[in-house]
């Protein structure tokens, strides 16, 4: 079996590993990437929307951006419900003219399949069995099965971004790697349809009966979820049973402006917060959901992803520009230390949403007393419009 030569492999074939392989080979930096399903597979899913600047950034400087910038939606704020009012936060303003951009993860990764087609960029999906060698070796090596076929690619580095399940965290041996977890108690029942967003812009709602949020994808294409039970399944909620519990967790004026239809898609996302330590293991980097996991309230895990990827680009870039390995050895605290706060920040939005099941009166008082001083206060609200549109890389 001959091996196939590389100076990158990526394991995962999602935005963040399409990212970093179109980022490296604009640069002249080789790789492969090994995807585990069909493309049509990884076109299929349905994740985030909401887009940090540094995001964006990385896009337009992947030549990714012209779609993105022509078809997403710029948002410089949103609001929180409570109490049956609207709460509007300004991002724009409390950030220096900061926004987010609302462009599906869909739409991302159709872009960087296009970009990596256009460039002849090596991708290979059904990838069975995919096994990691030699990792603190010169020259590490990944094998896998192609259609019964056994492979093999020789590379300088690996790249992990293969996910919370993928098999690279799961090289990295248990006496080096410590995860840090915590599972809540509840998910997010999510229903795409085909109507029009009930607002320009995102809502979440804090209500007793528990969380929801109304988002968008299009001017004619709605996402929306509501806390539910961790034990529910998406077969337990008709249609009718969703958007009539929707509308009871509104306004009322939000409620009776909400357009209804049939479901396209009907999921539920648990909710943890997970990080694995370190994020490098001899020349195996971590990057996306393979090191950490956060609840989507503050629409953090695509977007760190991107900053995981921004890092590790910087750092190859500059080995194999420079011949410096300082990007690459500062790699794992740089990424964690941006994890942790986008953990925290994602941890204190679902606490400050989200209803408890064990929750008593005091926790609910406590709730109301923090939004309440939220809405009141300028510093509190350019803190949270801050992590909102994302920490500088």
């Amino acid at each position: 079996m001959s091996a196939l030569q590389t100076q990158v492999v990526i394991i995962g074939g999602g935005p963040s590993g399409l990212l970093l392989s179109q980022l490296l080979h604009r640069k002249g930096i080789s790789s492969i990437v090994l995807e585990r399903q069909t493309r049509s597979h990884v076109m299929g899913r349905i994740r985030a929307g909401v887009l940090e600047h540094g995001f964006v950034n990385l896009m337009r400087e992947a030549g990714c951006g012209r779609r993105m910038d022509r078809e997403g939606e710029v948002h410089a704020g949103f609001c929180i419900a409570h109490q049956g009012q609207l709460n509007r936060i300004d991002l724009a303003s409390r950030t220096g003219g900061e926004t987010v951009m609302v462009y599906g993860q869909t739409e991302v990764t159709r872009d960087l399949y296009q970009a990596r087609d256009a460039m002849g960029g090596v991708v290979i999906h059904t990838a069975q069995n995919v096994q990691l060698h030699a990792l603190n070796d010169a020259r590490p090596f990944v094998t896998w099965e192609l259609d019964g076929v056994s492979q093999r690619a020789e590379c300088d580095f690996i790249v992990g971004a293969d996910g919370f399940h993928g098999v690279s965290r799961k090289s990295i041996p248990a006496d080096v790697l410590k995860e840090y977890e915590k599972i809540y108690p509840f998910g997010w029942l999510g229903v795409l349809s085909e109507t029009a967003p009930v607002s320009d812009e995102l809502i979440y709602a804090r209500h007793e009966r528990g969380f929801a949020l109304c988002s968008l994808r299009s001017p004619v294409l709605s996402r929306y979820y509501i806390q539910v039970p961790s034990t529910d399944q998406a077969k337990d909620w008709s249609d009718k049973a969703f958007w009539a519990e929707l509308k009871r967790r509104l306004p009322a004026d939000v409620a009776a402006a909400l357009q209804t239809g049939p479901s396209i898609e009907k999921s539920i996302a648990p909710l943890r917060s997970f990080v694995a330590e370190p994020m490098r293991y001899g020349n195996l980097f971590l990057a996306g959901d393979a090191a950490h996991i956060v609840p989507p309230t503050g629409a953090k895990g695509l977007n760190l992803a991107a900053s995981d990827i921004h890092y590790l680009y910087h750092g190859l870039l500059e080995y194999y520009v420079k011949g410096s390995c300082a990007g690459l050895d500062a790699y794992s605290e740089k990424a964690l230390a941006r994890v942790w706060k986008a953990e925290r920040f994602s941890w204190w939005m679902t606490n400050l949403l989200h209803s408890s099941p064990d929750g008593s009166e005091t926790d609910l008082r406590l709730q109301s007393a923090e939004l309440d001083y939220l809405f009141s206060s300028d510093a509190a609200q350019a803190s949270m419009a801050e992590n909102y549109v994302g920490l500088p890389y």
